[in-house]
């Protein structure tokens, strides 16, 4: 306690100083709580520097005066979390995601947007990058220039604080991009360390000469090597190679200087203050660099998010925090928090293990690598949940490991390719329009873009004009929404997809994007589209009225909440995923046929499972018997549970 006190005194003299008597306490319950947390990773960090005192006083008075900038309505919106702080694991929670410029012009804009979102369910809004990048180029926003301002075509900042006290009104949560490993080279600091300013010259990765940059490159990956090869860009002004891990106007920050990291939570703060209630985390993976590996996946990247997590807890307690790791299986779960740091890391990460296999089960349509990949990852910590999607803004990796490919006897190179291939339209009989992103001649990985619509049939059934490949198209897409919309934690919608949004070839014709084909796959929204969603002549009709059928069936089903266990349990048919969700809630069985064909779950499996009386499934609300063989059409999705009673 006399640690606390000695912490504090400063504080409550300086910028905690104008508040009441219970604010101070309040702050004061909240440190006793929350820097053991914080100082943990810190001390791992940078507990060997003799400044390491007063860079904790520093970190702290950023935190005390966010708390004292905090708004009443913020600060109210912090309590009532604490008594419902698993609102993101819950059934009702339903995630968009979308460009504020393509869905509705700019922030106002979206502003006007918000009746549509609601129509559909939605009450968790994910805004891609929206700071104020570069000019130019900018990596689709990635390439930030200033934190403290939204790009000038969105709006301003007070826009977006507006935005986001609307969308609270509405019950509408907002979750805007926090790019954490780099900043735009037009960045104050980085224009500062260009202009030869050895302080900030430390805020980024920077070397006299190619010793170090060549001895780092033996390990290291390229993000893009068609356009972007190699990790480290030169700069003649200064004389210094520069580390770019994704282009050269990306420069990689240097979180051994412990001011980078004061700096960082400032600007998170500043963010959450504005009404900010989730930060995706952009590209965690690569914070901390180390000879002779990858440099991505480092423990002192998950020490950063670690004290970025307990240094938010301080100041904006309902603020919660997004991992964007698209990792392998085995590196991906730590970003939930393991070991000491469990619940106390990202409370959601990506689900992308599960969206990569989801295509590949739709490719191949079998099941059976989907089920080891899913049934080979541990459980995640009881305070945390996933994301799950199916498309977002980037391209597809194909995270399928050799080891996961060699259980169900494939060859994970060979495997990678079909993937691509399929997926490109190039391999026969696909149904598939994609296109290749990053060919790496080297390793020869292909990644694919498209948008969820034509990459599951749609574009190539309209153009044929053909009906029944139409309606499997459309089949597809339902039966891999409801898979992520049945697994658990919050399921993101990308723009567009309610409606099958098709590829976008014209973005070819913009400099700005030409270079860049995730465009392909990051349209503008067709409102005149939209404003026929409940045509059911047409596809979008059609797809948007069964999909919102489908999350108000979720969002009615309590036992379906992220702490529910999500366990692979086989269906004993290599066409059907059979997913059980179990809890004191209830248990749910989830079975999906990803073939063309008519496929059989038998009555004996059914019966293994605890499935064999009167069950009902809540997707096409039927009562079935569990008594007999179960037969499921192309494409087919069931959530199954015991029948209620007849009156």
């Amino acid at each position: 306690m006399q640690e606390l006190d000695e912490l504090l005194e400063p504080l409550l003299m300086g910028p905690l100083r104008a508040m009441g008597q219970a604010e101070q306490e309040l702050f004061a319950i909240r440190l006793a709580r929350w820097w053991p947390e914080a100082l943990r990773p810190l001390r791992q960090l940078y507990g060997q520097r003799p400044d390491f005192t007063s860079h904790l006083h520093h970190l702290l008075h950023i935190v005390a005066t966010a708390y004292a900038e905090r708004s009443v309505r913020l600060r109210r919106r912090d309590l009532v979390d604490l008594h419902g702080p698993d609102w993101f694991q819950r059934a009702e929670a339903i995630g968009y995601v979308c460009y504020a410029d393509r869905f509705a012009g700019n922030l106002p804009g979206v502003g006007e947007r918000i009746p549509y979102l609601k129509e559909l369910g939605i009450n968790y809004l994910h805004l891609m990058p929206l700071l104020r990048p570069r000019a130019g180029n900018s990596d689709g926003g990635y390439a930030v220039a200033d934190y403290r301002e939204v790009a000038p075509r969105l709006g301003t900042m007070a826009d977006l604080a507006d935005l986001a006290a609307r969308l609270h009104d509405n019950g509408i949560r907002l979750c805007i991009d926090m790019v954490c490993n780099h900043t735009a080279k037009e960045h104050e600091w980085a224009q500062k360390a260009l202009a030869g300013d050895e302080y900030f010259q430390d805020y980024f990765l920077m070397f006299p000469d190619r010793t170090l940059p060549d001895m780092y490159e033996q390990s290291l990956l390229e993000v893009f090597p068609d356009f972007a090869p190699g990790n480290f860009t030169y700069y003649e002004q200064i004389d210094r190679w520069v580390w770019t891990t994704f282009n050269e106007f990306q420069w990689d920050l240097n979180y051994t200087n412990p001011l980078v990291l004061a700096e960082m939570v400032d600007n998170i703060l500043f963010l959450a203050n504005q009404g900010v209630d989730v930060l995706r985390l952009d590209a965690v993976a690569f914070m901390w660099k180390r000879m002779g590996t990858i440099c991505q996946n480092e423990p002192e990247a998950h020490l950063i998010l670690q004290a970025f997590r307990a240094l938010t807890r301080l100041a904006a307690p309902s603020l919660i925090l997004l991992a964007e790791a698209i990792v392998p299986p085995r590196e991906l779960i730590p970003y939930l928090g393991v070991g000491p740091a469990t619940n106390n890391e990202c409370e959601l990460a990506y689900h992308n293990v599960l969206m990569v296999m989801l295509w590949s089960a739709l490719a191949e349509r079998n099941v059976r690598l989907l089920s080891h990949a899913l049934g080979a990852m541990p459980a995640i910590p009881s305070g945390t949940a996933w994301l799950t999607y199916i498309r977002c803004h980037d391209d597809i990796g194909w995270a399928v490991t050799d080891e996961d490919a060699g259980a169900v006897g494939l060859s994970g190179f060979a495997h990678r390719k079909f993937l691509s291939d399929f997926y490109s339209g190039v391999f026969p009989g696909s149904f598939a329009r994609g296109g290749i992103f990053q060919h790496n001649l080297r390793t020869g990985d292909k990644r694919i873009n498209g948008s969820a619509a034509s990459l599951a049939g749609l574009e190539l059934a309209l153009t044929r004009e053909d009906s029944q490949a139409e309606a499997l198209a459309l089949d597809r897409l339902l039966l891999v929404h409801g898979v992520i919309l049945g697994f658990g934690g919050i399921p993101v919608l990308y723009m567009g997809d309610e409606l099958g949004l098709l590829n976008d070839y014209d973005y070819t014709s913009d400099p700005d994007l030409a270079m860049d084909s995730r465009w392909l796959h990051r349209p503008v929204m067709d409102w005149t589209l939209a404003a026929n969603r409940h045509d059911q002549s047409q596809p979008a009709g059609k797809l948007f009225t069964r999909l919102q059928k489908l999350i108000q069936t979720r969002q009615a089903l309590p036992l379906l909440h992220a702490q529910a266990e999500s366990r692979i349990v086989g269906s004993d048919n290599d066409q059907v995923l059979a997913l059980l969700r179990q809890s004191a809630r209830g248990r749910l069985l989830l079975l999906g046929n990803f073939s063309e064909q008519w496929q059989t779950v038998s009555r004996y499996r059914l019966a293994a499972l605890g499935f064999d009386q009167m069950l009902y499934d809540h997707v096409s609300r039927q009562r079935l018997n569990g008594g007999t063989d179960l037969g499921l059409r192309p494409y087919q999705l069931l959530w199954l549970t015991a029948a209620p009673a007849k009156d």
